[in-house]
Parts: C-alpha cells; sequence; structure tokens
C-alpha cells in the first residue's frame, strides 16, 4: 500500500513552488489574461524548468506590462532590445518575438470567439479532465488534447506552442488535474 502523501513531491521544499503548488497550479482559469500568462511563461519554460520560470515571474510581469496581450501586440524594435537587455527575464529573442506574435493572435481568437477562455477550454469539452496518477512517474508531457491544442493554435499562427508546452500551459490553468491522488490538493480540486 503506497505512503500517504499530503503533497505533490515537485515542488520539493522551495517555498515560491510550494505556494504556486498550493494555490495556483490545477486551479480553473477563465481570465484572459491569466491564460495568457500561463500561455507565455510556459513557452519561456522550454528547455528549462518551471522553478526557474516561477523565481522569475516578477520581473516578467514588471517587463511584459503585466502581460497585457493588447500592449504586446504592439511591440515595436526599441521595446524588443530592452527585452533582451532585461537579464531579470530570460532573453531569448525567439521567445519574445514569438510572445508578440502570440498576442496579435490571442486578439484574434478574443474576436472571433468573444474570449480566448471560450476557445481554449473547447479542448477539455469545457471542464476540467480529472486525472488519478498515483506517482509522478505517471504524469504524461502530453495527450491528445494537448495534441490538438498545439496543432490548432500552430494553425492560427501561434508560435512555441507544442503538444509539451500545451500540456504543461493545461496543467498549469487548471483544464487538467495532475496532483497525484494522495496530494490534499487533488480532492479540493476535484470537489469544485
Amino acid at each position: 500500500m503506497p505512503k500517504k502523501i499530503r503533497s505533490c513531491e515537485w515542488p520539493s521544499d522551495d517555498t515560491l513552488m510550494l505556494k504556486y503548488h498550493d494555490e495556483e497550479w490545477g486551479v480553473p482559469v477563465h481570465n484572459d489574461r491569466k491564460h495568457f500568462e500561463f500561455i507565455i511563461l510556459d513557452a519561456f519554460q522550454a528547455g528549462l524548468s518551471w522553478k526557474t520560470i516561477l523565481h522569475k515571474r516578477k520581473n516578467f510581469r514588471k517587463a511584459f506590462d503585466n502581460f497585457d496581450f493588447r500592449k504586446i501586440a504592439k511591440y515595436k524594435e526599441k521595446k524588443i532590445n530592452t527585452l533582451l537587455n532585461d537579464a531579470g527575464i530570460i532573453r531569448n529573442r525567439l521567445k519574445i518575438l514569438a510572445t508578440i506574435q502570440n498576442a496579435k493572435m490571442f486578439l484574434m481568437i478574443r474576436k472571433e470567439y468573444g474570449s480566448f477562455d471560450k476557445y481554449i477550454w473547447q479542448f477539455t469539452g469545457n471542464k476540467p479532465i480529472k486525472n488519478k496518477w498515483k506517482t509522478l512517474k505517471e504524469i504524461p508531457a502530453k495527450s491528445i488534447e494537448s495534441d490538438n491544442m498545439s496543432t490548432d493554435l500552430i494553425k492560427k499562427g501561434f508560435k512555441f506552442v507544442g503538444s509539451t508546452i500545451c500540456y504543461a500551459y493545461m496543467q498549469a490553468a487548471g483544464m487538467v488535474n495532475d496532483h497525484i491522488i494522495y496530494c490534499k490538493r487533488y480532492k479540493e480540486l476535484n470537489n469544485k
């Protein structure tokens, strides 16, 4: 019989990771700015750890106008150069350019669907997927839903939205509950 775990193990003893795990990860998001923030942060995470991104999140919020997609869609070369010189964020030109591109596509989706939230939740049937993982090793890097989401976002012009990035985003935005079943947050989120 597996021992009872009060929390997922991945946050380890990092205070910021624990706070994120306990208060945000897996909580269903229905705010477009928050959706955009998670999509962008997960894109910047590609090739890096979530811990690295989380510890720079305040800097990202400041550098990217608190993830205001309307402002970001209008960024020009001067702002791009400012971002490339900002040591508080991940200074990757392709990811910065992708953020601007994604902001423009985000606005197009909002225009077409009324909100990004209405568009994105269709990939999970408009409700969270409630998985029943017993160990962290069981949690997949992607799913059929993230494959479909990735394909559609790429078709719409988004960048840095491969299936693995989309799955990480789905976990962050509460579109999937990937807390292990022994974690206190698993039941809390499934009962909402």
